[in-house]
């Protein structure tokens, strides 16, 4: 062994062989629960492989193995080794092996993302030339150049940040009532005794949110704060998750007149109702959520109206939404969509940085990484959200440079860009990337006894003696002093979690290895809380485990404490501790995305000396109160710490500087730059371009002479149900029924109140239900296919019909207006009989009982024009959307099918073009945010605003006509268009026909490394429900 030429290697070998014996020793004997999970949690093999994984070259473990082998003996132990160490190569080459291909990836990444930003930088460079100063260029854009974002939304020119003061607050207090919508959908949320650290889920970003509610409330002009998240009722978690709503501020006595003030925690319910779900499984659900929130929203807003300016108002719609996280980001962005108002987004934590992290240990490969932690649904929401989002709050500046930079959706330079075209009123030809917004957390310096600060030069021995004490002393306190044999000492801190990224070990070995700071301060640790080490998960055992081995080596007893246990109402007297003993206070992680402890720190008083890698730069830029150092290196560890504890002048001076400059760091000030972005950067919708809604639900068929225009009072669907379609044995359902039902019912001249009495006041707009078909049923040439259309129609009329009036049917497709007219023609049926058509994949919707020549409704095509890039993004589609070796003819504008806000492309077959996934990249690494659907069995490729989509249109009638999505049920094929696994979940009913539809597209929606419909769509959820190709209305009506 040690002619191998390496030690370490050998030691480490040696120590996983001595596991492996005693694991195989404790093997025969029969062992407890607890101890059989604790040895799966903590496994010292693990360990030890890592190590020589991560720490050695592989051409060493070879050499080892090589050596090995020439000394073999006939001793069990070398045959061990032997083996051990083939096996150990072979995991270090495949590490090599991961890493290679991750860099491979990175490579063309970055290139194709330096090509797109290259690209659009030009052509707005380009712009700007050809548009001389004082000239056209200063014109606002038009809709001819493809800025059609101003039907929706109102364009705003100053980009640049003002801050609100308090003054401008006091008087813009009575004119202002606004409405903010926070969305935090993970994770144990509630406003009182938070239970942070109880799982990954449930952290800083939930007191973050919580208290982040409570200070907008707080703020002047605001009026309420909703902060939606899931509801759980489970028996493994407090009942409290359970309750529907929390309030946890209440409104101001000014403010107690209009009700509905103050911040609620609303819960939705969200997936299986009984579970308490990770975040890693929440994703086939987020429809659901979706759909919940936007009833949630329209009714307080419809609510709100009705307090605030008398009843038949306005609502009073969200003045911006919210979503924080990933998952709360989609949500988030889905909800503005439907509700046509701003959206703003925080990460918190990104999955792209998170990829990379896991790619470079280099532990697990691509696909195994996926399964764990649904990486690509993760990214994908988050370049959801960036697609919808106008401003993007983050904590630090380099959360902006070295992680929203990896993302398709946001290019600083282009950014920038941008930025100066807005402000100049200069078009941004069809572009558009959110605004980052530096903006740190803000904190409740309440708890901060102002007193206790005054006296912080006191005695500390006064503190300790109980006799002469003004008060008593916390528990905690004699917890950590009772480590020390001199508790008069200087206090290093450390707090945090015990994380190898900490960085715990670094610093202990630096206080260890310097005489004159072991002589000069005590060191405490607070990590976490523990019962048995070997109870604990592998990464925190390891450092525990760590910490009590450097303790012993430096023989640092009496000198280092180290609490089993604390709570989090104890984190602020351990502060108060540290600051007494003029003590300061570290934070040595190797990144620290932020940095929240150092602003606790500095509430109290302590100086601190911190990372220079993350967030505590701009931290100790702003209040100035200690000492960045590079967490590698324990001498300059050593000797930031030795500068501020003895030099009494210099720790008096960083003392005062973070206690003079903490307000920039408080949660009103926060809330203020929040608002102030907010009113720079997001585009609010005018008056008259806010959704409508009815004036409360069912309000329209409760009065038959309501505002409903001449043409929808006098219109029913004109079938008969009284004899034909009764339902009964030998009732006959068939098409053909149908359709003579039909036809003999529009023959008969009725008067419209006949009819009106007839139809038991339902009508469309005044349904109770709708019944959406939205089969892609196409040959495999991508003509309609008309006899499963016939079927599908007919099935879906004659269910409208059997319920008497009281469900609508919509016939949602792909296919153009003119297109959709002639396909339901073709099947013998009179569009007439269908409330409204959605077409062209959303970007269009139209209502044909209104008048006979069919046309797209202005109303809808200004709600979902909103930053769509028009004739912009035309020809880049077919340049970016082929193949490698693709013709120009094969990826080709179908003229025909295009529309205002639909770009229609003909599609020569599959494999000449690229998926749906890969073009939207390509799209948002210049700019340019669209939705991209394969249609008509993938012979056309349909883009379209970023908000329009079927989904998205049933929601819009859903809001529009007062019907409950819970009352909507979708009819679908076994396979469709791309956008098909969209219309599956949510709070609708899903009726799959099997064998309804022979050719799909969704072949072309994913590349092999994308996320799967699982992460998308919860097959077994009880709102899917799979019918028979022959079923009858009857059963479909049962099955809804």
């Amino acid at each position: 062994m040690a002619a191998a030429g390496n030690e370490w290697i050998n030691g480490y070998l040696e120590a996983i062989l001595d596991a492996g014996a005693r694991r195989r020793g404790e093997r025969g004997a029969p062992a407890p629960a607890l101890a059989e999970a604790s040895a799966a949690a903590y496994s010292p093999t693990r360990y030890f492989v890592e190590e020589v994984v991560s720490h050695f070259d592989d051409r060493d473990l070879h050499r080892t193995w090589t050596k090995v082998v020439a000394m073999r003996s006939s001793q069990e132990r070398n045959n061990r080794l032997e083996n051990l160490c083939w096996r150990i190569w072979h995991v270090a080459r495949k590490k090599k092996q991961v890493e290679w291909e991750y860099s491979r990836q990175l490579a063309r990444r970055r290139q194709e993302q330096e090509l797109g930003s290259r690209e659009a930088a030009e052509e707005l460079s380009e712009g700007e030339k050809d548009c001389p100063d004082g000239a056209s260029a200063l014109q606002p854009p038009s809709a001819a150049d493809g800025d059609q974002q101003q039907q929706s939304r109102l364009t705003r020119i100053s980009s640049e940040t003002r801050i609100v003061s308090d003054d401008e607050d006091e008087a813009a207090k009575d004119d202002r009532n606004l409405y903010i919508v926070l969305i935090s959908l993970h994770g144990l949320v509630r406003g009182e005794n938070m239970e942070l650290g109880r799982d990954s889920d449930t952290g800083g970003q939930v007191k973050y949110v919580v208290e982040l509610a409570r200070a907008l409330a707080a703020t002047a002009g605001v009026h309420r704060v909703d902060l939606l998240t899931r509801q759980i009722s489970c028996p493994d978690v407090d009942w409290t998750y359970g309750e529907p709503v929390e309030m946890i501020t209440r409104p101001s006595d000014a403010d107690a007149d209009a009700g509905g003030g103050g911040a609620y925690i609303v819960r939705l319910p969200c997936g299986p109702r009984d579970q308490y779900l990770p975040k890693e499984s929440l994703w086939p659900h987020i429809p659901e959520f979706v759909d919940r929130a936007l009833a949630h929203v329209t009714d307080v807003a419809r609510a709100l109206g009705d307090q605030l300016s008398g009843g038949g108002a306005a609502p009073v719609w969200p003045y911006v939404i919210h979503g924080h996280y990933a998952d709360a980001a989609e949500v988030a962005a889905h909800l503005a969509s439907a509700l046509n108002v701003p959206m703003v987004m925080t990460g918190h934590s990104l999955g792209r940085n998170k990829l990379e992290q896991l790619l470079q240990l280099g532990r697990m490969p691509r696909a195994e990484i996926q399964a764990a932690y649904r990486i690509a649904r993760r990214v994908e929401a988050e370049e959801t959200g960036l697609d919808a989002a106008e401003v993007v709050i983050t904590s630090t500046k380099q959360e902006v440079e070295e992680q929203w930079g990896l993302y398709d959706g946001f290019d600083a330079m282009v950014e920038r860009k941008l930025r100066v075209r807005r402000s100049r009123g200069v078009s941004c030809l069809g572009r558009y990337m959110p605004r980052m917004a530096v903006i740190p957390p803000g904190m409740d310096f309440s708890y901060v006894d102002a007193q206790d600060l005054a006296d912080g030069d006191g005695d500390l021995q006064a503190l300790m003696s109980p006799g002469t004490a003004k008060k008593p002393m916390p528990p905690i306190w004699s917890e950590v002093l009772r480590f020390f044999t001199n508790p008069h000492k200087p206090m290093i801190l450390a707090l945090s979690r015990p994380d190898p990224k900490k960085n715990v070990t670094t610093l202990l070995k630096a206080y260890g290895e310097s005489r004159h700071l072991r002589e000069l301060a005590n060191l405490t640790l607070i990590l976490g809380n523990r019962d048995d080490i070997e109870e604990m998960s592998g990464g925190a055992a390891t450092v525990l485990t760590a910490v009590l081995k450097l303790v012993d080596r430096y023989d640092l007893y009496g000198q280092v404490a180290y609490p089993k246990h604390h709570k989090q109402t104890d984190v602020p007297h351990i502060y108060r501790l540290a600051a007494k003993t003029k003590g300061v206070f570290i934070n040595p992680a190797l990144v620290e995305p932020f940095g929240l402890t150092l602003i606790e720190a500095a509430a109290y008083g302590l100086p601190v000396v911190a990372t220079q890698n993350g967030g505590p730069v701009d931290i100790i830029k702003a209040l100035h109160n200690g000492l960045l150092v590079d967490p590698h290196d324990a001498a300059a560890i050593t000797g930031a710490l030795l500068s501020l504890l003895a030099d009494k002048a210099r720790w008096l001076e960083c003392r005062r500087a973070g206690l003079r400059n903490i307000h920039r760091f408080s949660w009103p000030h926060h809330c203020r730059l929040y608002l102030a972005h907010i009113a720079a950067n997001c585009d609010h919708p005018a008056p008259h371009q806010l959704l409508r809604v009815p004036a409360s639900p069912r309000a329209a068929s409760a009065d038959g002479d309501s505002s409903l225009s001449d043409s929808l009072r006098g219109l029913s669907i004109s079938i008969d149900t009284s004899n034909d379609l009764k339902p009964g044995a030998g009732a006959d359902y068939s098409a053909a029924a149908i359709m003579d039902a039909l036809q003999r019912r529009r023959a008969a001249d009725r008067p419209a109140a006949s009819v009106a009495r007839a139809a038991v006041g339902f009508a469309p707009g005044r349904r109770q239900g709708l019944l959406v078909l939205a089969a892609d049923c196409y040959g495999a040439d991508g003509e309609p296919d008309a006899e499963r259309l016939r079927r599908a129609v007919g099935m879906a009329l004659a269910a409208g019909a059997a319920a008497g009036g009281r469900l609508g049917c919509v016939l949602s497709t792909g296919m153009t207006v003119a297109e959709a007219t002639a396909a339901l023609g073709a099947c013998g049926a009179d569009p007439a009989a269908f409330d409204a058509l959605v077409c062209s994949s959303g970007a269009e919707l139209c209502y044909p009982w209104k008048e006979k020549e069919l046309a797209a409704d202005e109303e809808y095509a200004g709600h979902v024009s909103f930053r769509w890039p028009g004739a912009h993004v035309r020809s880049a589609v077919p340049r970016l959307g082929k193949a490698d070796g693709a013709q120009e003819a094969d990826l080709a504008a179908d003229d025909a099918a295009c529309s205002a806000l639909c770009h229609a492309y003909a599609v020569a077959g599959a494999s000449k073009v690229r998926k749906v996934d890969s073009i939207r990249r390509s799209l948002r690494m210049r700019g340019f945010h669209c939705n991209l659907v394969y249609t008509r069995a993938c012979t056309r490729l349909n883009v379209v605003p970023l908000s329009a989509s079927r989904p998205g249109a049933l929601r819009y009638l859903s809001i529009l006509w007062g019907i409950d999505l819970s009352k909507v049920a979708v009819l679908v094929g076994d396979k469709g268009d791309t956008d098909r696994e969209r219309l599956l979940p949510g709070l609708h009913k899903t009726l799959v026909l099997t064998g309804l539809v022979s050719h799909g597209s969704e072949e072309l929606l994913r590349d092999e490394d994308g996320f799967l419909t699982e992460d998308v769509v919860a097959m077994d959820s009880p709102n899917i429900v799979t019918l028979a190709e022959d079923q009858a209305a009857a059963d479909i009506l049962k099955a809804i």
